[in-house]
């Protein structure tokens, strides 16, 4: 009797220890957490909406802001950060290529339609001879630029350019248009200065402009610059980075990004099917 005791007792022991065991291991599992590198309007403010998806699926999401187009692709690569979001897919392609990293994309989130700016005139039509015009330098940007000129009737660029279009490509310009190539992000602080600026909606946002109400023209809604969720190659597989992807093209956030931006921004779930 005494023998069976204490094998009960044993065993009740063991079981005890197994039961503390794998309470210990289920609050010590770590959480999920991604960093992600976004620059801030509207990027972040989108990854803000998106965080309360993830945590209902256990993912923290931790945001890290960038106000350059090079940092982010380079912390990414490193390592640093999980994935970053605030590129469109000609971009993301050439730094890529151009600084040889092992980055893509997983997700097509939205569109923002790039627009032309100005302080001094309110028509394209009242646009001087030889007025000024800041364009960004970055090569896909600014090929982007030149074609939403040509689209404008301003200029004139060579077929063969395309989207890599440079200064260069011109071949008509008959109003004798000053093209002068500027850092993205110094765009919108340039209109003092400038007759005309062509600016991402990114940063026209963050200078407090509204595209749909303060561009003088801008891209269509159905502008192939898709603003992408980019990470590095192998992480394609990664459960988290894929959970974001889906919230990011998920209907509450398009609708998210319809109300808060009123087609400044442009949700572009559908180009993911």
């Amino acid at each position: 009797m005494k023998a069976f005791t204490k094998r009960a007792a044993s065993i009740s022991l063991v079981g005890l220890v197994v039961f503390a065991m794998m309470c210990v291991g289920a609050v010590a599992a770590p959480a999920t957490r991604l960093k992600v590198g976004a620059t801030p309007v509207p990027h972040a403010e989108i990854l803000e909406a998106v965080k309360p998806i993830l945590a209902a699926k256990g993912i923290t999401l931790e945001i890290i802001e960038f106000t350059d187009y090079v940092t982010p692709n380079l912390a990414l690569n490193d390592g640093d950060i999980d994935a970053n979001f605030f590129q469109h897919v000609p971009y993301l392609e050439s730094f890529a290529k151009d600084r040889r990293l092992n980055i893509t994309y997983l997700a097509k989130v939205h569109i923002e339609p790039m627009g032309a700016y100005s302080r001094r005139v309110r028509s394209i039509k009242d646009l001087p001879n030889k007025a000024k015009v800041g364009i960004p330098n970055d090569p896909t940007n600014a090929g982007r630029a030149l074609l939403l000129l040509q689209k404008a009737g301003l200029i004139g660029v060579d077929k063969k350019a395309g989207i890599t279009a440079t200064i260069f490509d011109i071949v008509s310009n008959p109003k004798n248009l000053q093209i002068i190539e500027l850092d993205a992000a110094q765009l919108p602080r340039s209109l003092e200065d400038m007759d005309l600026a062509i600016i991402n909606s990114n940063f026209a946002m963050e200078a407090k402009l509204v595209p749909t109400k303060d561009a003088l023209f801008m891209e269509d809604s159905d502008s192939p610059y898709a603003n992408v969720l980019a990470i590095r190659n192998v992480d394609k597989g990664n459960p988290a980075l894929r959970e974001l992807a889906q919230a990011l093209i998920s209907k509450e956030v398009a609708e998210f990004i319809a109300r808060k931006y009123q087609g400044s921004v442009v949700p572009a779930p559908s180009l993911n099917l």
